[in-house]
């Protein structure tokens, strides 16, 4: 009986923080898609670059905040710092520096839908647990 209910506790456990990761990547990339709506809401091309850098320059500080942070084990540091490197790559090709072509004004919406889609497909590539993924939302919300 014992081993039953450990089992039927274990699984009921696991349920929840996937549930948990999922639940908290959707606020991820709600920030992210909202991100995207308001630059393509906006008319002026300065407003749009300027919504854009602001926020991953938002996402980047939250996860290099959650990479320092004690709570974050060493796997998800490595995973913070790819994401890290993502975002610092997305941010150069909008500036056009570090060797990337400036994103023309008249893309600049579709570099934002291109931003939301690359961070998706980053999920399935970087794995980052619970607990720093819940970090990384609080110090966006703390931040934005």
């Amino acid at each position: 009986m014992f081993t039953k209910n450990a089992l039927r506790l274990a699984v009921l456990i696991g349920a929840l923080a996937c549930a948990g990761v999922a639940q908290a990547q959707d606020k991820v990339h709600n920030y992210l898609n909202e991100t995207s709506l308001k630059v393509k809401a906006t008319e002026d091309p300065v407003q749009k670059r300027e919504i854009l850098s602001k926020n991953l320059a938002t996402m980047s500080h939250a996860v290099a905040t959650a990479e320092r942070s004690p709570l974050t084990s060493p796997e998800d540091a490595a995973s913070l710092n790819r994401l890290q490197t993502t975002l610092q790559e997305k941010s150069d090709e909008l500036a056009g520096v570090n060797g990337y072509d400036r994103v023309p004004d008249d893309q600049l919406n579709a570099f934002s839908s291109y931003v939301v889609q690359d961070m998706e497909q980053a999920d399935q590539k970087i794995t980052i647990g619970l607990v720093t993924l819940l970090l990384i939302i609080i110090i966006v919300i703390l931040i934005a």
